[in-house]
């Protein structure tokens, strides 16, 4: 039987429409729920326009054999504009992915709240970020924000675990250059006041920038990998590989290195996937595999602000903490710290209260926790970054590793004030002496700060043995939230 070309043409619409959830759904495993889903709206003649779906493809399918709740929303039909049934549409989609306790993935592209319908398209968005909540830290969200995403809209995605925005497309912003001009009489593009770039290097909303909509599908693929379907699923596992060489450290403390380099060094070949990577750049975080397993690291970076702590680097390190806790996966924290980044600029900011949301999260997290610490680890970020005084499982150094509550340089200047001054040739003296009498490695492993001392060559093999010793420690089931920080 020949169809009409009308058939023909709604046909090819349904699948440039169904496109991008089958770039991202194994084969043929997506199935449809409420293609035939139409607003009832009369207002503004909204009766003539009245696609089927609603500007919203929703359903379930399976991804690397998972299955996973899905949910598109479609910019050819009313912009992809939010109503009630569209959101509607959604809502149900995500109380599937609770019921079935599976990951949810989100394909934002819309024009924002549908005008015609009024305070119903506002309150659509409300049920929407209800059960965003109420799934936090219980399933995995994933928001791929490939076009516009604006106004309340943007609220979900900042409610879900992982944010990936297309480069090209993709901005989200709480009020349009319109309006900014409007009220601040200042010319902004959409690219600088809510592109990928900005929320990637600035805001922070940005886990991923996507180079395109199918590098977006692969790295949302690639963040499924690492994740437990839902937080009473252990998290999935891949067959071990080697780790690279580990790299040569500079000894002199305050030369810096790419600690990206010991990272690879302790986990699976090609399985580090770095979080965050142009944001907060003085703190590391991303998924990676020991022996197969999925864990979350966390690790300072001496090539920016020395390693520093800051205000970012403390809200962006203590977010990845509560994911990896939600969700099961241990946590292998690198530290090379000098302390927190003084100034009025972070006091005034209040690095004290962000600070603390570091440290809330390493002392309330539940999952095996193994802390190696590199150089130096001084002051009060020595007790943030994951020590034994703070829960730790298990706690190493590499020798000649300092954990002291400042450098020697500081401390002598406080201690020896008056020696100093007297005689200043005898600062170098004392700046050996505390570093013999307070920051010898002998002295945190004799006291049990630390519970080895090791080598570089030995970590990635007392990490992995140590993490499979505390297989028994995870327990599954709902902790805790994954509060946006």
């Amino acid at each position: 039987m020949t169809q009409s070309p009308a058939v023909d043409g709604m046909l090819d619409v349904r699948a440039d429409r169904l496109a991008r959830v089958h770039a991202l759904a194994d084969g043929s495993t997506f199935t449809e729920l409420g293609s035939q889903a139409r607003h009832h709206v009369h207002a503004f003649d909204m009766q003539r326009k009245r696609p089927p779906g609603d500007g919203v493809v929703t359903g379930t399918a399976r991804v690397d054999n998972r299955p996973v709740a899905l949910f598109a929303q479609d910019p050819t039909a009313l912009g992809g504009s939010l109503g009630e049934i569209h959101a509607g549409k959604i809502a149900r989609i995500l109380d599937h992915a609770a019921r079935a306790r599976t990951p949810v993935v989100g394909l934002l592209d819309s024009g924002g709240a549908r005008i015609q319908e009024g305070v119903a398209a506002l309150d659509g968005y409300g049920e929407i970020f209800r059960r965003n909540v109420a799934m936090s830290g219980r399933v995995p969200q994933i928001s791929v924000v490939l076009g516009p995403c604006a106004g309340g809209a943007v609220y979900s995605p900042a409610l879900t675990d992982i944010v990936i925005m297309q480069r090209h497309r993709a901005h989200m912003f709480v009020t349009g250059p319109r309006v900014v001009k409007a009220v601040t009489y200042e010319d902004v593009s959409l690219a600088d006041l809510g592109g990928a770039d900005i929320h990637a290097t600035t805001s922070g909303v940005a886990h991923f920038v996507a180079d395109d909509d199918q590098d977006a599908m692969d790295l949302t693929r690639r963040v499924l990998s690492y994740l437990p379907s839902s937080c009473w699923h252990s998290p999935p596992a891949a067959p071990p590989a080697d780790a690279l060489p580990m790299p040569e450290i500079p000894g002199d403390h305050r030369q810096p290195y790419d600690v990206r380099g010991v990272i690879r060094g302790i986990a699976d070949a090609d399985s580090f996937t770095e979080l965050h990577a142009a944001f907060a750049r003085n703190i590391v975080v991303g998924f990676a595999r020991v022996d197969g397993q999925s864990v979350g690291i966390i690790a300072n970076q001496p090539l920016v602000l020395a390693g520093c702590l800051d205000i970012a680097a403390s809200e962006k390190g203590a977010r990845f903490v509560r994911m990896c806790d939600a969700f099961g996966l241990p946590l292998v924290t690198l530290v090379d710290v000098p302390g927190f980044l003084p100034g009025t600029g972070q006091e005034a900011g209040g690095i004290i209260r962000k600070g603390a949301k570091l440290l809330y999260a390493y002392a309330e997290a539940s999952v095996p926790r193994v802390t190696v610490v590199l150089r130096k680890a001084f002051g009060g970020a020595y007790i943030v970054m994951n020590s034994k005084s703070l829960g730790a499982d298990a706690a190493f150094s590499w020798p000649g590793a300092e954990l002291a509550v400042m450098g020697a340089e500081g401390a002598v200047d406080v201690i020896y004030r008056r020696d100093i001054t007297a005689d200043p040739d005898r600062r170098d003296e004392f700046i050996d002496r505390y570093r013999e009498e307070a920051m010898a490695p002998h002295i945190p492993a004799e006291r049990l700060s630390i519970d080895e001392v090791i080598t570089p060559a030995e970590t990635r093999g007392v990490v992995a043995a140590t993490l499979r010793s505390l297989e028994g420690a995870l327990q599954l089931g709902f902790r805790h939230d994954n509060l946006p920080q």
